[in-house]
């Protein structure tokens, strides 16, 4: 990676993301897809005077807007000028595109922020877990956590025990990247949205496990999938502890 980050590289990677087509959603135009909105109504501010744009509709409102993120965009005084306006769910494209153009500090700490505004990065469909393992593999790890959390991850014992919670909706993805060391977070993450979810339990080793994020109460640990050992249902787990009283 850079010593420095590339300003200009990372405004031309901008521009692309600005001209990729406005996806309509069922929900149009209120909700839409892209890398700078998620709404397909715009509200300029242009000297005072406020203007509405339908971006799903119109090609002259879509020029307008695109033109105006531009002028946003070659404004930034630094990286995160332009990340600012990136909308959440692209958070992980942004970073992967603009990646050669960062210094790994920058890399590390925009990693970090789109990990954790993303809603749910373990099944973002544009990175295998592959992908995700290895920019994690790529950062300073001081740089990607904060000064408590790279603590805690020091502190981490040799083997520690994980947590996590999935919903029906993403049952299926249960070696993911994303665990707790937080058994009553893992059982919010089950039944959250008034699902009847399951909580697994796990066991992994401390060389598997590059990062802490304590933010939002979560403890959550991103962990090399491969490496969990002994993932069973905390029903199970109950079941056996109750039968050998």
């Amino acid at each position: 990676m850079l010593k420095e980050t590339n300003l200009d590289g990372v405004k031309s990677v901008a521009r692309m993301l600005l001209m990729t087509p406005v996806h309509k959603t069922p929900y149009s135009p209120a909700v839409v897809q892209h890398p700078f909105t998620s709404c397909g109504i715009a509200s300029l501010n242009k000297g005072g005077k406020f203007q509405l744009l339908d971006i799903t509709a119109k090609e002259e409102d879509l020029k307008i807007w695109q033109e105006f993120m531009k002028s946003k965009i070659e404004g930034a005084e630094n990286v995160w000028g332009i990340y600012a306006f990136i909308n959440k769910p692209y958070g992980l494209t942004f970073l992967k595109f603009a990646e050669p153009h960062l210094s790994k500090d920058e890399f590390s700490k925009l990693l970090a922020d789109a990990w954790v505004r993303s809603e749910n990065p373990n099944d973002d469909p544009n990175f295998t877990k592959r992908d995700l393992i290895a920019m994690f593999k790529r950062t300073d790890k001081q740089a990607l956590m904060t000064e408590e959390d790279y603590k805690r991850w020091q502190d981490l014992e040799k083997s520690i025990t994980v947590y996590r919670g999935v919903t029906p909706h993403n049952e299926k993805n249960i070696r993911a990247l994303s665990w707790t060391l937080d058994a009553e977070k893992a059982e919010w993450f089950a039944m959250r949205f008034g699902e009847n979810g399951k909580v697994y339990q796990a066991e992994i080793d401390k060389k598997d496990v590059y990062a802490y994020f304590g933010g939002r109460g979560e403890s959550e640990v991103i962990v090399e999938p491969k490496g969990l050992q002994d993932i069973t249902l905390v029903e199970e787990i109950e079941q056996i502890i109750n039968q050998s009283m």
